[in-house]
């Protein structure tokens, strides 16, 4: 039997500052903040569409917290895929004072060929906004 793995629900970014990384992607990503009992208090995650980020302050205890053996802040690499052309994606980022690292390039995605804008958030995490091309 092999196991069949449908989607992701969520991943965690080990973030310096819950409140500023939250107001990041809620600002410049459009995402919702959402905050959250659970076994070790309230924390805090960002949604969007069918999907959330936890945002795990670096410095909490590893075992209480689940997380990786080294958390660091601003390790990470994250794609997000929009609907808006490159050049939408560039201006919102330069309307939020939000420098472009790179983009728009071409690059592989799960579904092929798409058009990528990378900037950084509070962290230093590279983050890369991405389009397909529109169905024929």
């Amino acid at each position: 039997m092999t196991l069949h793995i449908d989607r992701l629900d969520h991943l965690v970014l080990n973030v310096k500052d819950v409140e500023a990384s939250a107001a990041w992607y809620e600002q410049v990503l459009g995402m919702q903040r959402e905050d959250f009992a659970s076994r070790t208090g309230t924390r805090v995650s960002v949604k969007f569409g069918q999907q959330k980020i936890n945002l795990r302050p670096v410095g909490e205890d590893t075992v209480a917290w689940f997380t990786g053996v080294h958390p660091t802040a601003g390790s990470d690499d994250l794609c997000f895929i929009t609907h808006m052309p490159p050049a939408e994606v560039m201006a919102h980022f330069l309307a939020h004072r939000v420098p472009v690292e790179v983009g728009p390039v071409q690059r592989t995605g799960a579904l092929g060929p798409m058009t990528s804008v990378y900037c950084r958030d509070p962290d230093g995490n590279l983050v890369e906004v991405a389009s397909y091309p529109a169905a024929t």
